[in-house]
């Protein structure tokens, strides 16, 4: 299926971003303009958002090591000590580090990963037990694993075969996210292969599969998020990134269909804090929803930016100086930290983390 999930495939992604039914909502709707505000040193910082969530944008955030180059910036976790684990996909023959941990002023702490160099995709971090871990994702090499947060892999899956989807040796498992279950167990998207959803116990035990590639409910095109929504007051269920589909999709815990949301373009990532849910959009913006699934505001949106954006087969991703101030290119993933604040990375070939400081 297209995707951006080999280096060949860029010209399949952008063919999946301009037929995307979520194209006419995002050029049409209407949006403020991006504000400014002037930062201590008398430059201009401009300001996304609105009313209690107003951010404003610290663009090419992070001090990056002279002994790693960004590729495309993908994945962003935070753990409870506060540091940042930024993934990012080069793609060069140069073997780099593909996980960069900064603090939050954006020193680099530490690099790790050049088992993922190339495949560098979700990361997410969970608490088991008393020690936190990484469950990471790689589209490259096609494969998901556990590590520690300096990089000692736990465990490491590949495609499995209890499923009895992937017997036919053409059917492709490439998983692009990981989401925790309340039990101690996780899901599997295959967002860039076959397009299921599997299921994990606690003990890492194979339990289900189901989804497939569609548009009916149930069925997918590039689930390539999963997230436990147990948001206060909700019946805990999974929430998907049904990307192409340009919806969110819904299921209980155990893979029944609930419903959509369709208030998105091409939905990239998901994360939540309280009641609030956040969902970085590939489409040029990042969406904030309250505890109903109702849309609170977008962030770094204006309908003619996003235009510039997917216009002439996506090209200005390759040109960092015709970038916006303000404005967001391909937001790949995002992640509250404790103080509200958001952490963006974006798809474009050089890579690029914003820090959206809470100032609402």
């Amino acid at each position: 299926m297209s995707s951006d999930s080999s280096p060949n495939s860029d010209q399949a992604t952008r063919r999946e971003f301009l037929k995307s039914p979520g194209i006419a909502a995002a050029t049409v709707a209407s949006a403020p303009l991006f504000l400014h505000a002037t930062n201590k040193s008398g430059s201009k910082l401009p300001i996304v958002g609105e009313g209690e969530f107003t951010f404003e944008c610290h663009h090419n955030w992070g001090e990056l090591p002279d002994t790693v180059v960004w590729g495309e910036t993908h994945g962003v976790a935070i753990d409870e000590d506060g540091l940042i684990y930024i993934k990012h996909r080069n793609r060069s023959e140069t073997v780099y580090d593909a996980i960069v941990v900064f603090d939050a002023d954006g020193k680099c702490v530490r690099s790790f990963g050049k088992e993922y160099h190339t495949g560098g995709h979700g990361s997410d971090i969970r608490k088991d037990g008393s020690e936190e871990f990484l469950y990471l994702c790689d589209v490259t090499h096609n494969f998901f694993a556990k590590s520690t947060k300096t990089g000692e892999q736990i465990w490491r899956k590949d495609r499995p075969a209890e499923a009895k989807v992937y017997d036919d040796p053409d059917a492709r498992f490439s998983p692009t996210n990981i989401a925790f279950a309340p039990d101690g167990g996780f899901y599997v998207a295959d967002g860039y292969g076959s397009n299921y959803i599997h299921q994990y116990g606690k003990d890492n035990n194979y339990i289900r599969t189901w989804g497939g590639t569609g548009d009916e409910p149930g069925k997918m095109k590039t689930p390539h998020s999963v997230w436990l929504d147990d948001r206060p007051g909700r019946e805990p269920s999974l929430v998907v990134a049904d990307r192409a589909n340009a919806r969110l999709q819904y299921f209980s815990l155990t893979g029944e269909h609930l419903y959509f949301v369709d208030t998105v373009s091409f939905p990239a990532d998901i994360d939540l804090q309280g009641e609030i849910m956040l969902v970085p959009d590939l489409h040029a913006r990042i969406t904030l929803y309250d505890i109903d699934n109702n849309v609170i505001t977008h962030l770094g949106y204006d309908p003619e930016w996003t235009k510039q954006v997917l216009a002439d087969n996506l090209k200005l991703r390759q040109n960092p100086d015709q970038y916006q101030s303000g404005g967001f290119i391909h937001p790949h993933d995002a992640a509250f930290d404790k103080e509200g604040n958001i952490y963006v990375a974006e798809w474009v070939p050089k890579g690029r983390v914003t820090f959206l400081k809470k100032v609402g």
